[in-house]
């Protein structure tokens, strides 16, 4: 199977540890196993409970408790309707294997996860692009989506909230999408990551798998959930999804580690207050986010509402690989190059670290800016 390297992970892994400051990076700032045993009220007592607990596999479709918990995040998905995974990447990836034969139509938005087109074309189906525009706020032109959906699609696949510009599709398109792949009997499906760190009202926006009777939602620890390491994702979709994914994740995943689910179930019990702690750094941070660029004349965006990335516009005469690698040898800084993306002339920041690594990050871009 051929495939075309993802832009993204090859910059990560040529340059992440080689950066002082990582302003590169899309999850929340990390949790530590002691702050997330403080967050949901525990101790290091309550690791005892570990010592116990045999080294085998793990329940193939992910414990009942896990899956319990994360059925709580969704409105109309029950236990029965999760399948958990390696990380949301392996969810994606599963779907897309699952779902996706030889010549299928599929549409996919751009700028998204690469995944999301680059998977379907390695496994040979017809991808068309619908191109989001930074004069729209990043949001999907329904009249050209409309257009591109024709009969015989089998897949439309989103990101929402979107990485990388941070756009949120509002629930009213959500259904005006759902409403399009019905009309054709496509499938959606909806890498939703970030969901829960909405920068308004409840945080939260809905799933699709939720709001559209064949609406695939994706979503994992690593982002919203500051717990990367655990490696841990799910799919949450009908039960006629969640058989075909198994036959696929049989032959990479088993099941996921057992002390992988426990921490996972254990930060979901208490998602509430995992998410409070997200949304109080993701929300302080793209304040100062917004603030610093107001102050930037070569740099400008479109304000994100959602998620831990900005795409932001640059006026200088170079590529933004060539921009991204001398701010890092002359700053220690990070950025994630537009060119990684397929969005030459825009810069990928995250704002999700701790605040004062914000801080001092941006200050020095300014320096080298000036």
């Amino acid at each position: 199977m051929n495939i075309e390297p993802f832009g993204v992970e090859i910059w990560m892994n040529e340059f992440e540890t080689k950066c002082d400051l990582n302003l590169a990076e899309t999850c929340v700032e990390s949790l530590t196993i002691a702050e997330l045993l403080d967050i949901t009220g525990r101790n290091a007592n309550d690791l005892s409970a570990l010592l116990d607990m045999k080294m085998t596999y793990g329940a193939i479709e992910g414990s009942d408790r896990l899956r319990t918990a994360i059925s709580a995040l969704y409105a109309a998905q029950p236990a029965q309707n999760i399948i958990v995974t390696h990380g949301t990447i392996g969810a994606n990836m599963l779907v897309h294997r699952a779902m996706v034969e030889r010549g299928d139509r599929v549409v996919s938005i751009v700028p998204t996860y690469q995944q999301h087109h680059s998977i379907p074309a390695s496994i040979g189906a017809d991808v068309h692009m619908l191109q989001l525009r930074e004069d729209q706020n990043w949001l999907p032109d329904l009249d050209a989506l409309r257009q591109l959906v024709q009969p015989g699609t089998k897949l439309i696949a989103l990101t929402n909230p979107n990485n990388p510009t941070g756009a949120l599709i509002p629930r009213e398109m959500l259904l005006d999408i759902a409403e399009i792949a019905r009309s054709v009997g496509a499938w959606v499906l909806c890498d939703e990551v970030y969901r829960g760190t909405d920068q308004e009202g409840s945080g939260t926006t809905e799933a699709m798998a939720d709001l559209y009777e064949r609406g695939i939602s994706t979503a994992g620890m690593s982002k919203a959930y500051s717990l990367a390491g655990l490696r841990l994702g799910w799919v949450a979709a009908p039960r006629e999804v969640i058989e075909a994914v198994s036959i696929q994740r049989d032959y990479d995943t088993i099941s996921v580690g057992m002390i992988d689910d426990h921490f996972a179930a254990l930060a979901l019990e208490n998602s509430d207050r995992v998410l409070a702690r997200s949304r109080a750094i993701t929300r302080g941070n793209l304040a100062l986010l917004d603030e610093w660029i107001a102050g930037e004349p070569k740099l400008s965006w479109v304000r994100p509402r959602s998620g831990t990335t900005a795409l932001v516009k640059f006026d200088l005469p170079m590529s933004s690989r060539d921009f991204c690698v001398a701010l890092l040898q002359d700053t220690g800084v990070m950025f994630t190059p537009g060119s990684a993306l397929g969005m030459e002339g825009y810069v990928r920041i995250g704002y999700a670290n701790a605040p004062d690594i914000l801080k001092e990050g941006l200050n020095l871009v300014s320096e080298f800016l000036a």
